[in-house]
């Protein structure tokens, strides 16, 4: 496995660097925005989404026909690392769970409509998965879909679903054969937002970033709207989880906070002695930035497993995300101890230490191990998936 970059690969991520700098503007760029908060996307912050499509970087692993540049996945993961290492909205929802599901399992009609609104950023989607009783556990799923004439009625609840107060439409799964054992009769719908059965109630998570309850009440959706196989929804949703427990949650930002937390500790005083003088704190860092190489090197795995498969590859996404999320909480653990009691102050308050990030850093970190499947559930698919061990429950 070769870890240099290639020519071409040096030249793309030149393109990216002159991108940024033509349209560098801090409502676009903001590296306090941690991880999930780039995930949690503004409406503000669309127009820099719009001039990413016309450079043709929405689409750079999806196929010519769709719309496509038919390229190496790895040039889809320099991207987004870039992105976030300056704190900007990656390439989003859209071209990955959505979009690269369509291509796969949607109908003719679905792709037509979507796919060249997903290029051109011209639309924004939410998530509809978890629920007050589904969680991590996406299959637990109980938004009831009965059958009607030529479609579908919803009736129910989602919890947690990022950008629903301005999403246009809402990628859904729905429970369609309530006797199906757990992990079948679920299938996937597209709701347009503005259906007035929709409500939408504001949850905001301990990072400040704002989630939403979803209640469905008689949410009548077309036959035409279902995605894919009826029933066979919950597979398709396992592998675009595998691809968003990636995306998510890039190598970029764990790094950017190693660098803040080394930068602090190279100047950084406490009780009249300096930081770097102090062997536990010598330790530490030394402890966290050999970690932060596993977690970039895990990443890179994953991309190389991917461009040597023609399936997502579902150990690597979640041994990256279970490790990644982890160490960025240790990060931010490590931050705060460092900081002493100063690193409680809130972002932006000049005279704390790190200005305030380790305060941002560690509320975020902690949704971090959550979003996308938690911790445990990582655990689980290693373990059954790649170890063979029987399933817990």
């Amino acid at each position: 496995m070769d870890f240099e970059f290639s020519q071409e690969e040096q030249a793309f991520l030149r393109e990216v660097d002159a991108f940024f700098k033509e349209n560098n503007d801090v409502k676009y760029m903001d590296v306090t925005r941690e991880n999930m908060a780039q995930v949690c996307d503004t409406p503000e912050r669309r127009e820099f989404t719009a001039k990413m499509a016309k450079k043709g970087w929405l689409g750079i692993t999806w196929p010519k026909q769709y719309g496509g540049q038919d390229g190496a996945g790895f040039y889809e993961f320099l991207l987004n690392e870039k992105l976030s290492s300056v704190g900007a909205p990656q390439i989003g929802k859209g071209v990955g769970i959505i979009g690269k599901t369509l291509i796969k399992v949607g109908s003719e009609k679905l792709k037509q409509e979507f796919l060249p609104k997903i290029l051109n950023a011209e639309i924004e989607f939410a998530v509809g998965y978890s629920e007050p009783e589904a969680g991590s556990d996406a299959a637990a799923m109980r938004l009831k879909a009965e059958r009607k004439g030529d479609g579908w009625v919803l009736n129910g609840q989602k919890v947690f679903t990022t950008s629903a107060h301005f999403a246009d439409w809402y990628w859904v799964g729905a429970r369609t054969d309530p006797d199906a054992k757990k992990h079948h009769g679920i299938t996937l719908f597209l709701i347009r937002m503005d259906d007035p059965g929709l409500t939408i109630h504001p949850m905001y998570t301990m990072g400040k970033e704002r989630t939403n309850a979803v209640f469905f009440d008689n949410v009548f959706v077309h036959d035409d709207y279902r995605v894919g196989e009826l029933n066979k929804g919950f597979q398709y949703i396992a592998e675009a989880l595998d691809i968003e427990r990636f995306t998510m949650f890039t190598f970029s930002p764990i790094r950017g906070r190693m660098e803040l937390l080394a930068d602090h500790v190279k100047n950084g005083k406490k009780d009249g002695k300096a930081l770097k003088d102090d062997p536990v704190i010598r330790q530490k860092i030394a402890q966290l930035a050999t970690e932060c190489e596993v977690a970039r090197v895990l990443g890179v795995q994953f991309v190389d497993a991917a461009l040597h498969s023609d399936k997502t590859p579902s150990n690597e996404a979640s041994e990256y995300k279970l490790y990644a999320t982890e160490l960025s909480r240790r990060l931010a653990d490590a931050t705060m101890d460092i900081a002493g009691p100063g690193s409680q102050l809130c972002l932006h308050t000049q005279d704390a230490p790190l200005k305030g990030r380790a305060e941002s850093c560690y509320t975020y970190t902690v949704i971090d191990t959550i979003g996308g499947g938690a911790s445990e559930v990582q655990k689980n698919i290693i373990a059954q998936r790649k170890l063979g061990l029987p399933r817990s429950f």
